[in-house]
């Protein structure tokens, strides 16, 4: 009989803390059930950042509090998402001799050449590396398919890309979580937690961005051939769209909000001119994106389109907007939920937390390792067996 476990994701954003909490049965393939949620007010952050610990915490422990009571369980571990503005992506290439007298490549030989590519990374004295995702090998000047482990040659190369964000960022997300009580077990990308959920197989494989429109930030990952090749977050979010509408119309921040989400019940606007700071300040943010797919060489060569998810993806027009800026396909991120799980989770904004449960064995493959190279190594009995094994014939 196939052991349970409960597993919870908590996604801190600007606005409000959401957390997930979800019921595994290891080792029968089966997706993560979700058995309680619980939302709350964020307190304390800024652009995705901590600026106040003991406020953040308050907010954390009141959306534990709820999702606790909903799935029946006490929560005491959690895999944390971390956004902010000092989330972003490097690539780096790294080179080694092959160590084995008989030159066949070893696990300690994808490690050394994983580690001498992070070891060429400049300006991350104060980073925090989250994520490693091997891009592509190459042995002897020849392009490994595949993994190159019993492959046979002299130099291993590797084009690695790596994840980093701030370590005072990091640190202080983790402060908060711990001072509410919860113990982390790992910490996310929150648009590589949210790609978990919103982005099927097929997208990725074929080439796909996926932007979560957030309060204070935009986020996005570019994915293709299954793999993440660039990650990027702007300070800029929905909550400017609600202030260019406050500004614009001369309202009140509340009645904005309502009407950036299609809500007009509270009284008669000029349509047109609302229309117009929509799109004037979602069209900036698309400029955004698509300087950086031109800045990656990606813009208008994924076939997949956009994927827009977050809480600013519930605007009107979006998809259009996005389709005419990109030249490329555009749609809304949908639940793809087992079972009846979709009255659970019934928009985006809470695809970071669920995605943060929903960890499956391929996902150090797609997604990449925390600790990326050490990963590579199952125990330490084998790194002994490895390094006498290098100097075997």
């Amino acid at each position: 009989m196939a052991s349970r476990s409960i597993i919870t994701g908590i996604d801190i954003g600007t606005t409000t803390t959401r957390v997930v909490v979800c019921e595994t049965s290891n080792g029968d393939g089966a997706p993560a059930r979700i058995i309680g949620t619980g939302f709350a007010p964020s307190f304390g952050l800024r652009h995705g950042y901590v600026v106040d610990p003991h406020e953040a915490a308050k907010g954390v422990k009141a959306a534990l509090a709820i999702a606790s009571k909903a799935a029946g369980v006490p929560l005491r571990r959690a895999r944390i998402s971390i956004g902010g503005i000092s989330l972003e992506s490097m690539l780096s290439h790294g080179t080694i001799m092959i160590s084995r007298a008989d030159g066949e490549v070893g696990p300690l030989d994808i490690e050394k050449v994983i580690e001498a590519s992070e070891d060429a990374l400049s300006g991350t004295g104060n980073k925090e590396t989250l994520r490693t995702v091997p891009l592509r090998y190459r042995l002897d000047g020849k392009e490994v398919h595949g993994r190159p482990q019993g492959l046979k040659g002299s130099k291993l190369e590797v084009k690695t890309f790596f994840i980093t964000c701030l370590k005072q960022h990091m640190n202080d997300l983790v402060e908060v979580v711990e001072e509410a009580g919860i113990s982390v077990d790992d910490v996310l990308p929150a648009p590589v937690a949210a790609a978990r959920i919103a982005l099927t197989k097929h997208q990725r494989v074929a080439g796909c961005v996926l932007a979560n429109i957030g309060a204070e930030t935009v986020s996005l990952v570019v994915f293709e051939n299954n793999m993440p090749i660039s990650l990027q977050v702007f300070p800029v979010g929905s909550v400017n769209i609600t202030n260019d509408i406050a500004l614009g119309l001369r309202i009140p921040i509340e009645e904005a909000e309502r009407l950036k989400l299609g809500d007009y019940s509270g009284g008669s606007y000029p349509r047109k001119k609302l229309d117009e700071i929509v799109e004037a300040r979602l069209s900036e943010i698309f400029e955004l994106i698509e300087a950086h797919l031109k800045k990656i060489g990606k813009n208008g060569l994924l076939p997949a389109g956009i994927v827009l998810t977050g809480g600013g993806a519930g605007i009107a027009t979006i998809e259009d907007l996005a389709r005419g800026v990109l030249k490329l396909p555009s749609s809304i991120a949908l639940p793809a939920l087992p079972g009846n799980q979709k009255a659970t989770i019934q928009d985006s904004s809470w695809f970071v937390a669920y995605g943060l449960c929903a960890s499956t064995a391929s996902d150090q493959e797609t997604y990449g390792a925390r600790g990326g190279v050490r990963a590579e190594m199952a125990s330490i009995g084998e790194r002994i067996k490895e390094w006498f094994s290098q100097y075997l014939p």
